[in-house]
């Protein structure tokens, strides 16, 4: 059920015409309480489309009824009318909800530049049909319509003790930290303060969406979101519901990075060893980042030079000629040189792994990231056709 799967919410997807498929492409996730108590998380690109600076209005109280979500456009780079669409999505869902719009958040996904008043319409459309069409059990069709180039939708859910977090995200191009290109939308009925719900929800981004780089390039509409009912009347332990709300995100960003556009590796980078946390991520996201690597593992090659060559770029503390490298469990590179045979390292298998031992201190993190294929170069270069 995502997002619908805790008690106190209520979710519908739509079909309005916004995707030439004819799949579903407007969602609603209402609150009904008794909290109305939210947090959110935006993209940290200066460019930022229409959605994002309305939500980032909405969230200065932490108060929120609802959020109205679509695909088939970004309305991102439209000017005036563009804002005013948002703003008018916000005002539809306030009305038929009677609520405030200023309590309403907004998104929008797919691609920049294009808007009119056709998609205006569409949208103010599926945001009543939506609305019209809630449901304790419109979880999943919510996923749905929040696809773009997605070809699965993305859905969690955490039993905690006597409350519950779910979650849906939609994503699977421009994914790299500022949050990747996703919109998520998380939910629980645990009862949780404001100041509570900011801080956990940063806490889970920070090793979940954030460590998700699949291609270096960040978006203008990422979002997200967490919406807090308190209907199950739970107070929970704080340490038990941020490892829980880490769960729901880190098993969101990996099936995100799973289905990462036209990718046909899923590599997992482990950088222990550092001196601090923020250089285990540097050192880790430089690999993600390396072209050239990237190339390496699309061709089954284990190339560990290309690992050294890109970990030297970046400010870490670490001798690069002490540095361990193993692929798929296999040490191929120890004290910065040789160690077992490139032939003893199978490839072959779609999840990757690259573990980096920078042999300076205890500090470690984990990065996300694809290979780089003809087929991401061939989707991306008609993606507007």
């Amino acid at each position: 059920m995502s997002v619908t799967a805790p008690q106190g919410f209520e979710a519908a997807g739509v079909a309005v015409g916004l995707k030439s498929t004819g799949k579903p492409d407007v969602a609603v996730v209402v609150n009904r309480g008794p909290l109305k108590v939210a947090a959110a998380v935006f993209t940290s690109n200066r460019a930022k489309a229409n959605p994002i600076l309305w939500s980032q209005q909405v969230m200065h109280d932490g108060t929120v009824e609802a959020i109205v979500l679509n695909s088939g456009g970004a309305n991102c780079f439209t000017g005036p009318f563009g804002f005013q669409t948002t703003h008018q999505t916000a005002e539809k869902a306030a009305e038929l909800l009677e609520v405030s719009a200023g309590d309403i958040l907004v998104c929008s996904t797919g691609l920049i530049g294009t808007g009119d008043e056709v998609f205006r319409s569409k949208v103010l459309e599926g945001t009543e049909r939506g609305i019209a069409e809630l449901s304790a059990e419109g979880g999943e069709a919510a996923s749905l319509a929040i696809m773009t180039t997605d070809s699965v939708p993305k859905t969690s859910v955490h039993d905690g003790d006597g409350w519950k977090i779910g979650g849906m995200a939609k994503g699977a191009g421009m994914l790299a930290p500022g949050l990747a290109t996703m919109l998520v939308v998380l939910t629980t009925d645990a009862v949780l303060a404001v100041d509570e719900a900011d801080a956990h929800l940063r806490s889970a981004t920070r090793v979940s969406f954030d460590r998700l780089d699949s291609d270096g390039c960040m978006s203008t509409n990422d979002q997200v979101s967490l919406l807090v009912s308190g209907a199950s009347g739970v107070t929970p332990d704080p340490d038990a519901f941020r490892r829980a709300l880490i769960e729901v995100c880190t098993d969101l960003a990996v099936q995100l990075q799973s289905d990462a556009e036209g990718a046909s590796h899923d590599i997992t980078i482990e950088v222990r060893g550092a001196a601090t946390e923020d250089d285990a991520v540097e050192v880790g996201r430089s690999v993600a980042r390396n072209n050239l690597f990237k190339a390496a593992i699309f061709g089954n090659d284990p190339n560990w030079g290309r690992v050294l060559a890109a970990i030297g770029t970046t400010g870490a503390a670490f001798d690069p000629y002490d540095v361990d490298v193993w692929m798929n469990g296999v040490r191929v590179c120890t004290a910065g040189g040789p160690d077992r045979p490139r032939e003893e390292v199978d490839l072959t298998p779609r999840a990757t792994s690259v573990l980096i031992d920078l042999r300076v201190g205890a500090e470690s993190a984990t990065i996300f990231t694809n290979d780089l294929t003809h087929d991401y170069v061939h989707e991306n270069s008609a993606y507007s056709s």
